[in-house]
């Protein structure tokens, strides 16, 4: 249970991690913020500004925050090592409430924290990560996807039935190697899924011709046909 006596409330590691929160979300990354004005957002009841002089300490000694006075002000800015332990100080199992109600500006900085984080992790996902996450492992999931980017082209741009291959292949784009591309595309023609044809295509160029697909026997096919017996 909390003491109603006065001084500092709760756990000394739980009042420094709401103090970088505190100094976070006033934007003490980027601009330095008045030690009176990061005071008053976290001395909570029963405690007095002089109660956190000792985490104000703490927390420079770690290289956690930076001090300095201009015209008798004396500002804070919060550091990079003071974002690493805000981070590691939020996770610990050691962090929680007691005894008290949190208030709407605690409450909110931590939704923006947890907000900006997530934003962050999903952001630093990289184009190859994301394609080896969407891989297509097999055969049999190449053909359902195959199928599907088939239909969904054939409708969307009235294609007649006659699909580049070319499409096919930019459409499903790194999931997939070459090899697998081909090897498996040849597949699906072997077992009357598919038909791949050949003809003429009006606006062939070096690029789209490489790829579009080569076979052992007919050469270069250009689309693909959906059989009525594929499914």
């Amino acid at each position: 249970m909390v003491s109603k006596k006065s001084g500092l409330q709760g756990r000394e590691s739980q009042a420094t991690t709401l103090t970088l929160l505190a100094l976070w979300d006033l934007g003490g990354l980027k601009a330095e913020v008045k030690k009176s004005d990061l005071t008053k957002r976290i001395i909570r009841t029963h405690e007095k500004a002089k109660d956190y002089q000792g985490i104000f300490e703490g927390l420079q000694q770690a290289g956690a925050i930076a001090i300095a006075i201009h015209k008798r002000v004396t500002n804070i800015s919060l550091t990079d090592k003071g974002v690493q332990m805000l981070g590691e100080g939020l996770q610990s199992h050691d962090f929680q409430f007691e005894g008290y109600q949190v208030g709407a500006k605690v409450a909110n900085a931590l939704v923006q924290w947890i907000r900006q984080k997530k934003g962050a992790a999903i952001a630093s996902v990289t184009p190859e990560q994301k394609a080896q996450e969407n891989a297509i492992a097999s055969y049999d999931e190449f053909k359902s996807v195959v199928l599907e980017v088939y239909d969904k082209l054939n409708q969307n741009h009235s294609l007649d039935d006659l699909v580049p291959i070319y499409r096919l292949r930019r459409e499903i784009g790194d999931r997939v190697s070459r090899t697998d591309f081909n090897t498996w595309l040849l597949e699906m023609q072997k077992n009357d899924i598919i038909q791949l044809i050949g003809g003429e295509m009006t606006d062939i160029t070096p690029d789209k011709a490489e790829d579009s697909i080569t076979t052992k026997l007919s050469g270069l096919r250009y689309y693909a046909k959906r059989l009525s017996s594929a499914n």
